[in-house]
């Protein structure tokens, strides 16, 4: 039988995308099936200046088999709860889409539902007050789930804050244990095969050239193989997602690390704040149509809350994707293969699902079409419902106070997105997609924070009495309030559990 299987491996480009492809090739393949080789260059920085994740993260250190106090020291990390967002649906408001369960489903229907009918009669607090990661957000309160039965801290979903250059070199030293080679030098030239238009070589400015049979690109924005080489396209998405620069600025942590990333609007986009062991990860992401580099730099210092740690850093991007993820002998991720700004921290995770699905598609040699369009096909379909996500945030708002503002307000969106908004509006139904990544708890409260409302609620509700419906909600919040009570400070707990060594500087 003919030996077909992938000999070589090359993956070009480190930071956060590289880094992460070769720690999962090197623990999946072991280093046995084929050799994995990275090219990075020194003389190149790296996009990540702070990074916030989601809790499918958990599913990718998991597999790599890390310690979790151990990652979070070596990379100053913090836990994250949710994201607050202020000033989105109008100026002077704010709300939590908060990780995990909302209430207690009852009656084989979603707790929402009987929640959103005592709440459009005014007999039901808001929906935080049934979310424990809203709660202890709030209050500054962070734990692990743990074996407790029936509560809601048997269940806690979570994700991390973290340094994204520490993170990266943290699986660089994981992925060279295992095997995976790390050649420094810039690339200057990319030779395609002749008869098929498959990638053959690269050659570094040393005049090495390296073979592989397979390519990960992980080049940033410029798309040194995907794109430079392949021609693959990109989709542009600027229409819906109009923000296309960003300047970025760490500084001084001034008090403890809050559980949670802020997300602030401003007059032409919107401000983050991702806080550290460390430091304070901050950057303004704004459309430069409607506002000058110089005002968003200055909008940014003036807000931060401590003192700035190194020079903005100013980046620009076109929201959208390539045409194709997989192209010939060729696999793009991270900024390479699309960006959609960082307003649900959805960066790492997509790198991560893409490392996923190509896990599960895994190619030899002759590189069947099949696969290569069935992954494409997962990966368009991740990339547009998270697309969706993201623009629900910008057109679900009363604010109109800008000619950034009012342009959101009043675009055109994708018919997707139409018809999610349109059935919440009508019953406040919710439907999840095909295991999109977003599911009904994150568009509640994203369009209910936003000051979405539906007209009606679940017709199956009113097999309840109001008076049942109100007295089970009092208990669900009273369950969840004496749970929060039960949370240690966050502070506390990395103290206790995983403070890096120079968390103080």
């Amino acid at each position: 039988m003919t030996d077909n299987r992938i000999r070589k491996v090359l993956i070009v480009g480190g930071g956060t995308a590289g880094w992460m492809a070769a720690a999962a090739l090197a623990k999946v393949l072991k280093n046995q099936y084929c050799d994995i080789q990275l090219i990075e260059s020194d003389a190149i920085g790296t996009v990540g200046v702070g990074e916030a994740t989601i809790p499918q993260i958990q599913l990718f250190n998991q597999m790599l088999g890390l310690d979790e106090n151990e990652f979070v020291r070596k990379t100053q990390g913090t836990f994250k709860l949710g994201i607050q967002f202020v000033n989105w649906g109008h100026i002077g408001e704010k709300y939590l889409h908060a990780f995990g369960g909302v209430g207690k489903d009852m009656e084989g229907v979603q707790f929402y539902h009987y929640w959103l009918k005592m709440f459009q009669a005014g007999k039901a607090p808001d929906i935080d007050q049934y979310t424990l990661n809203c709660l202890a957000a709030k209050q500054g309160r962070f734990m692990r789930p743990v074996d407790a039965g029936n509560s809601p801290l048997s269940d806690i979903a979570y994700a991390f804050h973290f340094d994204a250059a520490l993170y990266a070199m943290y699986l660089r030293d994981f992925a060279m244990d295992r095997g995976v080679t790390r050649r420094e030098g810039k690339i200057t030239d990319v030779t395609l095969r002749p008869d098929d238009g498959f990638i053959q070589s690269v050659t570094l400015d040393d005049g090495d050239t390296l073979e592989a049979d397979f390519f990960i690109d992980c080049s940033g924005f410029k798309g040194l193989l995907i794109e430079q080489a392949l021609h693959t396209g990109y989709e542009d998405w600027s229409q819906w997602l109009p923000c296309d620069r960003a300047v970025a600025v760490p500084c001084a942590k001034v008090a403890d690390p809050i559980p949670y990333t802020r997300s602030t609007a401003q007059s032409a986009g919107w401000q983050w704040r991702i806080p550290l062991q460390h430091r304070t990860g901050n950057g303004h992401v704004y459309c430069s149509q409607f506002m000058s580099d110089d005002e968003a730099t200055q909008i940014l210092l003036d807000s931060l809350d401590g003192e700035p740690l190194a020079d903005p850093k100013l980046l620009r991007f076109t929201t959208g994707k390539r045409k194709r993820f997989w192209n010939k002998n060729c696999v793009a991720l991270g900024l390479a293969s699309g960006f959609m700004e960082p307003l649900e921290s959805t960066s790492i995770h997509l790198v991560q699902s893409g490392i996923a699905k190509l896990m599960s598609l895994f190619p030899n040699r002759y590189f069947d079409q099949e696969d290569i369009d069935e992954y494409n096909r997962q990966v368009d379909f991740e990339y547009e419902r998270i697309r969706d996500f993201l623009i629900a945030h910008y057109c679900i708002t009363r604010r109109d106070d800008s000619e950034f503002w009012n342009y959101c307000r009043t675009m055109s969106i994708p018919d997707t997105l139409q018809q999610k908004i349109d059935q919440y509006q009508k019953n406040g139904r919710i439907f999840r997609t095909n295991e999109e990544l977003f599911n009904d708890l994150s568009w509640l409260e994203v369009m209910h924070g936003q000051g979405l409302r539906p007209r009606a609620y679940h017709p199956i509700v009113d097999t309840l009495s109001a008076q049942e419906i109100e007295k089970r909600l009092a208990s669900i919040r009273e369950v969840i309030h004496r749970s929060v009570e039960y949370m240690p400070l966050h502070r506390d707990f990395i103290a206790q559990q995983c403070a890096a060594q120079s968390s103080g500087t």
